[in-house]
Order: structure tokens, then sequence, then C-alpha cells
């Protein structure tokens, strides 16, 4: 029978253990824990310590001690024999328990406000009127719980309450001694609710590769839910500009791959670059292509051979060779790279190589929408904006028709 009892109170034991760890938990550091001495007729505020993000609800409990008397045991100590708040809500017997401590004759009024405004105007005037709790029948002891879904002085939004006592004796000084503890959910603590998450929504739609996309709710579903599993709302708030921004990076490219749309978005980096070319600014449009595209190993193929354009672009003709030769050893196959190698033997006096290249793939498109005859047209007006020589245009054009 003892033996039977022993595994009994171990699975209770687990049991409460679980729950707490599972839904939420007693804060037992950031506590309210304040005693204070009434005059006769006095009246005092305690604020409440702030109350931290995903507190649901609170218990807080007041005593009123003779002199000399002390607290049998602390509110917090109390409350790690109870898993959850529940245990607390069930009739009287939680109550009983919360109050099963030593006080004195001595008693007092009190009364509960949200806004520390109206707590200061209580010490000059007495109202109590715009208090959400108040407790005028004088009291030695009094333990509640106050839960967010259902106190009028307690939401999610709540940073502290404040406690507005004021002394029954006539005569003689009283001690008061004020405890709150929040319960913490785990679920609220990270601070997603529906108005956080239409912010992150918002921000969402901000990006550049939003208006372009087909699948917008379900790209929108994956960036929202990647940001809310990775941080709290105040870690994700909280970030350094420049670590925003990265993370934003980061998760957009991976709620772009889940929607099969990632080809959108690293064509914004090719606009870049291109709209620096268009500028004159050759090296920019090199390091937005290395930087983003080829270092991050997004779609390498298209990519070398757009640098491998650049180079040309900018006279930098060995660093376009290896550029091209090191992608075409990953893929021969691949037409554009085979096109700047072609436009790199004509500008480095290897004009019958190019004209092979050119002889072999003419009949070829270099993508879905574009001949590779197109495409050399296209290069060479480029080529001369950028004061290429053209010396070779035409024979290169001649094998072309």
């Amino acid at each position: 029978m003892i033996q039977i009892l022993k595994i009994v109170t171990l699975l209770f034991i687990v049991t409460c253990t679980s729950a707490q760890s599972k839904d939420g938990y007693w804060d037992n550091i950031r506590t309210t824990n304040e005693t204070i001495t009434l005059r006769a007729g006095e009246k005092k505020i305690v604020k409440s310590a702030d109350f931290p993000d995903g507190t649901t609800e609170i218990v807080y409990r007041i005593t009123i001690l003779d002199e000399n008397q002390k607290l049998s045991s602390s509110l917090v100590s109390v409350l790690k024999a109870i898993p959850d708040p529940t245990g607390i809500s069930q009739g009287a017997a939680g109550a009983i328990f919360l109050l099963s401590t030593i006080s004195g004759d001595d008693k007092c009024k009190y009364a509960i406000f949200a806004d520390a405004n109206e707590a200061d105007l209580f010490l000059i005037t007495a109202k109590k009127e715009k208090a959400c709790l108040i407790q005028d029948t004088p009291i030695n002891k009094e333990a509640r719980i106050l839960k967010s879904k259902s106190s009028e002085c307690f939401n999610a939004k709540t940073q502290n309450l404040y406690f507005a006592f004021q002394s029954d004796n006539w005569v003689m000084k009283e001690k008061v001694i004020i405890e709150v503890v929040p319960w913490i959910d785990n679920k609220a603590s990270l601070g997603w609710n529906i108005e956080t998450k239409k912010e992150v929504l918002a921000l969402n739609k901000t990006l550049k590769v939003y208006d372009s996309l087909t699948r917008k709710d379900t790209f929108s579903a994956a960036f929202l839910e990647m940001v809310s599993q990775k941080y709290s709302f105040k870690e994700f708030t909280n970030l350094l500009p420049i670590e925003k921004s990265a993370v934003i990076e980061q998760i957009t490219e991976e709620a772009l791959k889940k929607t099969g749309e990632t080809k959108k978005y690293y064509s914004l980096f090719r606009d870049r670059a291109n709209a620096e070319i268009n500028k004159g600014n050759f090296e920019d449009a090199i390091t937005i292509i290395q930087s983003e595209l080829i270092a991050k190993k997004r779609e390498e193929s298209i990519n070398y051979s757009i640098l491998g354009n650049y180079y040309i672009l900018s006279k930098q003709f060995d660093k376009s060779k290896k550029t091209i030769t090191e992608a075409l050893a990953k893929d021969s196959t691949d037409i554009n790279l085979q096109l700047q190698l072609a436009h790199l033997y004509m500008f480095t006096d290897r004009i019958s190589e190019s004209k092979d290249l050119h002889k072999k793939y003419k009949d070829q498109n270099v993508n879905s929408k574009t001949s590779w005859i197109q495409q050399t047209k296209k290069d060479f007006e480029l080529f001369r904006k950028c004061h290429l020589p053209d010396d070779d245009f035409k024979k290169i054009l001649r094998v072309l028709e």
C-alpha cells in the first residue's frame, strides 16, 4: 500500500511539473513583494513590478500584520505547490490555501488602479471611481487572481498595476504586505497575436519581390510562419537594422522556395546590376552579381554568364576568361556561357574561334524567348554603348546571316 502511494505521489508531481513547463510558469523572479507601514488614516500607493511579456494572469495577496508579526510563508513558495492558475481558480480550497498564513487584527481598505495618474489622484482626493477594483470593506487579509480575459484591471498590454491602500485604524499604525506573482503563458510570451502578425504581414508586402509573385498568400503565410518560429515578436522588433535586413533576406528566400518562385527574387539582383551597368558603374554591377548571386550560390550558370559579360564590358578580359572557363567546366551545355566565350574570343584576337562558336550555335536559343542571333545583336549594341572596339562586328554578323 505504501509503495502504491509513493507511485501515485510521484505521478502527481510529474504531471504537475509537466503541466507547468508545457503551458507556462509562475515567474518567481519578476514578482512584487513590498511591505509598507500605514499610520492612522494614511494612504499609500504600491506600484507592481513590470509584468513580463506573456503574462496572462496574476495572483496577488495582501496581508495586514500587527507590529512584529511575520508571514509564515511567501506567496511564491505557496504557488510552487500549484502547477497552474486553474489550481487557484477552483473554488474555496485554492483561496484558503493562499490565505493560510498569520494575519493581525488591524485592517485596511484598498483599490487597484490600472492608470498611474488615477492612482496619484487617489492620494490627493481619496476618490476611487476610476479604480478597476475596489475593496471598501476593511480586510486583514486578501488573495485574488486576475485573468487577462475577464478582469477590468488586467489585459495582455498591462505593464503595471497600482495598489492603493488606506488605513482603517484610528490610532495605531499597521504593516501591510503586498505580493504579486505573474503567470507566464509560454505561447503568449512570444508576443504573437493578431495585431503583431499583421505588422509582419504589412512588412512582407513592402518587399520588392512581393508584387511580382503569383502566389502571394502562400508566400505571406510561409514568411509569417518562419519569422514567428525563429523569433519572439520583441526579439524580431529589437533587431538592429542590419540584422533585420539579413534576417528578412534569408526568410524571404526560404519562403520563396516553398512557393517555387525564387527566380523572381534572384532577378531583382540582376535588375539592380543591370541598372548600374546602364549608369556605367561596372564595378558596382560586378559586386552585386558576385556578392548577391554567385557567393550565395543562387542559379550559378546564368550568373557566371552575366559576370563574364560584365568583365568584358569593363575590358577585364582575363577575369572574364577565368569566370567563363570555370562555369563551362561545371556546365558545358549552357548556351549563354558559349555566347560570352564567343564575345571574349572576338575581343582577344581569336576571331576564327569566335566564328566557329557562332556557326555552331546560331540556330539555337539562349533562352526560351531569345535566339542566339537576337542576343548577339543586342550584346553588340551594348558593346558600342560602352565604347568597346567594333571592328569585328560585321565579320560575326556575316556568319549569322
